[in-house]
């Protein structure tokens, strides 16, 4: 099995959307399409045909380019049941357990509720690969609109047991104010002190800095690394209050 082809397209102030090719069916799969042209366009240039949308929760700035793309490509949209009426677009809905498929890719649907109450994720296990929406970012975790510290705790928890080399495809550049707060909670860390500084060179330069891996969230966020749901509540407070 030819491993995926998978791009990251850069939109609106600070959002990338994830375009995931599979050599050997054809299938090309956009995860949270903000809007519509730029990835129409980057597919195109590939001669790649958009064949599925996955969105990972409700928001515009990651469902606003459904319509538009279905529209020109006659795609199918699979999203989060729990957000279905939310998400008027959609064709397809899944829940934690169940498993969707790119070609002969299998991804595993996650449930991660906190962001937003029905945000769910798309694990490829064979592939090394989760498209975790606005759940975790590089060094940092979503704001809670609609759960818990309890549930964003029990998300990061599960995250926690993937292996240090899964890629993860988040929906946001943030990386660089995510490391500017993680190292005032966590100033003794010496890899977060490097990694803060590899981010500030590569951001001056003009580079992306996601994805990400769980080995480096391991190591560096501080998130994941919150030894309960009171002290991941509590930093996440003073993160919305910076």
């Amino acid at each position: 099995m030819t491993a995926l082809e998978i791009v990251r397209i850069p939109v609106l102030s600070d959002n990338y959307v994830w375009l995931v090719h599979d050599p050997d069916s054809k299938a090309t799969m956009v995860v949270d399409p903000a809007i519509a042209d730029p990835v129409l366009a980057a597919a195109a240039e590939r001669g790649w045909t958009i064949t599925d949308i996955w969105n990972t929760h409700w928001h515009p700035d990651h469902t606003g380019g459904n319509a538009a793309i279905k529209q020109a490509t006659g795609c199918t949209i699979t999203g989060p049941a729990a957000e279905y009426a939310r998400i008027p677009t959609l064709d397809v809905q899944v829940a934690g357990g169940d498993t969707v498929h790119l070609g002969r890719h299998a991804a595993s649907v996650w449930d991660l509720p906190a962001h937003t109450a029905g945000h769910i994720a798309f694990h490829f296990a064979e592939d090394a690969a989760i498209f975790v929406g606005d759940t975790m970012f590089a060094m940092g975790c979503g704001r809670l609109f609609e759960g818990t510290a309890d549930q964003m705790f029990a998300n990061m928890q599960k995250l926690a047991t993937l292996d240090d080399a899964t890629r993860v495809y988040c929906a946001h550049e943030y990386t660089l104010s995510n490391a500017r707060f993680a190292v005032t909670v966590d100033p003794e860390n010496d890899a977060l002190a490097a990694r803060l500084a590899a981010v500030e060179a590569a951001r001056a330069a003009g580079e992306a800095t996601v994805p990400t891996t769980i080995g480096d969230e391991r190591a560096t966020n501080p998130f994941l690394r919150a030894p309960s749901a009171a002290e991941l509540g509590r930093i996440r407070a003073l993160k919305d209050a910076a």
